[in-house]
């Protein structure tokens, strides 16, 4: 299965899988939101798109387009070509400069990187039919209020990830009592008494336990013993392909 991407732009921007690093998961003493996988898998859970310059919006809080002031790091010619004031009221417009084909039933949710804070401004999400759009769609960002942002070269300002529409339509939400499926309260409440007697062991300053520092069983796709072994489509690494030449 392919994700067909046509370049609209001479030098188009970047186009990379997601990376898992962000500067706020960093600066955690022992960098601790990466033992959050499900952290980590959303990082890398699609492609990143790259700014190809730096540059600075300014909002003044005013309704117009001409409200917001678009700023590059450097001259660079044909900055509408990629960054603009076009939809007002605190929007600014970033194109990706590509037109993208998924195959029949996908689409291609077009969002911010996963877990990616900017202060003042928030990006726009939008589910784009690419199975059969003739035209590239644009990446928009809102400005929470008035002020000034900046964007890094190298920095992601959309972050794509397929989607295939009938299924997710054919599934339907059910709600029920954990006491109608047995085994699946079993398998809570195990983990629940190796979850309460870990934490009381660590509150304690057990030595194992702070050794251990914090329970793996998700990371690793492991259960307490009682229960056997989680499936084998647990990943706790999200291997995109990087694109090719085709």
């Amino acid at each position: 299965m392919e994700l067909e991407c046509y370049p609209m732009h001479a030098r188009p921007c970047d186009l990379v899988p997601g990376r898992q690093s962000r500067d706020w998961m960093d600066a955690f003493a022992a960098r601790h939101p990466y033992r959050c996988l499900p952290l980590n898998m959303a990082n890398t859970t699609g492609w990143e798109i790259l700014c190809p310059f730096g540059f600075t919006a300014e909002w003044n809080g005013g309704p117009s387009q001409t409200d917001i002031t678009i700023t590059p790091d450097h001259p660079v010619p044909d900055l509408a070509h990629f960054v603009t004031s076009h939809f007002s009221r605190g929007i600014i417009t970033m194109h990706p400069q590509y037109l993208f084909r998924t195959p029949p039933g996908w689409g291609l949710i077009a969002q911010g990187a996963p877990n990616l804070i900017k202060d003042g401004i928030q990006p726009l999400v939008g589910v784009v039919e690419t199975d059969w759009l003739p035209f590239p769609f644009t990446m928009n960002w809102m400005f929470t209020r008035p002020g000034r942002v900046k964007f890094a070269k190298g920095e992601p300002f959309c972050f794509i990830l397929p989607i295939e529409h009938r299924k997710l339509e054919d599934m339907q939400p059910v709600i029920r009592t954990l006491e109608s499926n047995p085994v699946m309260r079993d398998q809570f409440d195990a983990w629940n008494r190796a979850r309460t007697d870990f934490n009381n062991r660590l509150a304690n300053h057990d030595p194992a336990a702070v050794k251990e520092a914090w329970q793996r069983y998700y990371f690793k796709g492991e259960v307490p013993e009682e229960l056997g072994t989680a499936p084998e489509t647990h990943a706790n690494k999200r291997r995109l392909k990087t694109p090719r030449i085709g």
